[in-house]
């Protein structure tokens, strides 16, 4: 491990010496997610505002569109290429409840996972990053979806690993600087969970995040299996690491998969520092985007 990446952010080594660490950068402590009814407070669409791959707006008839890219605000009706309909859920917001991977399609991606990762586990994660895979076009759902898939199954030998097996590195992960120390003890801030959560001053910043005290409690992460996910989406929706963008702007802007590699551990693994790992990232992601029917998209390695 490099020592100038451990006093950043390092998500803890993955048992068995094939499962590489993931190093990450931490950025500004982000305020508690809340649910946001995005349907409901779409500005109407402009003629001549510049528009981001993303962006939802209300269309003078009153129908929702989306940005499928970036675009000086073409018209939604007449530029099918730059725009396409948005469906909310009935309250005028994208269903928290539905996920564009079915349990079957979760089964068939990881058949040799560890009963702790649950179908559910994951979809109240999500409630908490309303987001998260319920931006842009059905498409580019189903490609963040099968991104954060591919990478948290790369981390965790196919969701089978929670928690670190190395447990020599367990007291490595208190970083005695940080003002509130290490309450939970020298060797508890090991890495857990789908992203593999590790470091004293990380479990403070995705708890504060989530509204969860894990600075004092961090076995949450290993005992509860939404609270697992939660720490893994965090990081996707809200970590940029040593990217220039998080996984989740990766996907929803065109930027494309390999950006969400950087975004985890490119500081270790991209500009052909370890292209074993890379190509077991995109193997996976390979795999679940054709479980899921829709193309890879560009600029798939980092």
């Amino acid at each position: 491990m490099l020592r100038e990446r451990m006093k950043a952010l390092m998500v803890g080594v993955v048992a068995a010496g094939s499962l590489a660490a993931t190093a990450i950068m931490p950025t500004a402590t982000a305020n508690a997610a809340s649910p946001v009814d995005e349907c409901a407070i779409a500005p109407n669409w402009s003629a001549g505002a510049n528009y981001r791959a993303g962006d939802i707006v209300k269309y003078t008839d009153g129908e929702i569109y989306v940005a499928e890219r970036d675009n000086p605000g073409y018209n939604p009706v007449v530029s099918t290429y730059y725009w396409d309909p948005y469906t909310c859920g009935g309250n005028g917001n994208p269903n928290p409840d539905s996920f564009v991977v079915s349990e079957a399609q979760f089964n068939q991606m990881f058949p040799k996972r560890n009963p702790f990762y649950t179908y559910k586990g994951l979809t109240d994660a999500m409630k908490a990053f309303p987001k998260f895979a319920h931006t842009g076009t059905d498409t580019m759902r189903k490609q963040e979806a099968a991104a954060f898939l591919a990478n948290i199954s790369h981390e965790t030998g196919g969701l089978f690993y929670i928690k670190e097996i190395n447990e020599d590195n367990y007291p490595h992960y208190c970083d005695r600087d940080q003002p509130y120390g290490c309450p939970a003890g020298q060797a508890a801030y090991y890495g857990r969970g789908p992203i593999q959560l590790s470091w004293n001053f990380n479990y403070k910043t995705a708890g504060d995040y989530l509204g969860i005290d894990l600075l004092q409690d961090p076995w949450e992460v290993e005992r509860n299996p939404a609270v697992a996910m939660m720490t893994g989406l965090w990081y996707w929706n809200t970590q940029d690491g040593p990217g220039p963008v998080t996984g989740h702007d990766a996907m929803v802007s065109g930027a494309g998969f390999g950006q969400s590699i950087r975004s985890i551990n490119g500081a270790l693994e991209c500009d052909g520092k370890n292209p074993r790992q890379v190509e077991s990232r995109i193997t996976r992601y390979r795999n679940f985007t054709q479980i899921l029917g829709v193309p890879m998209g560009s600029n798939i390695s980092c």
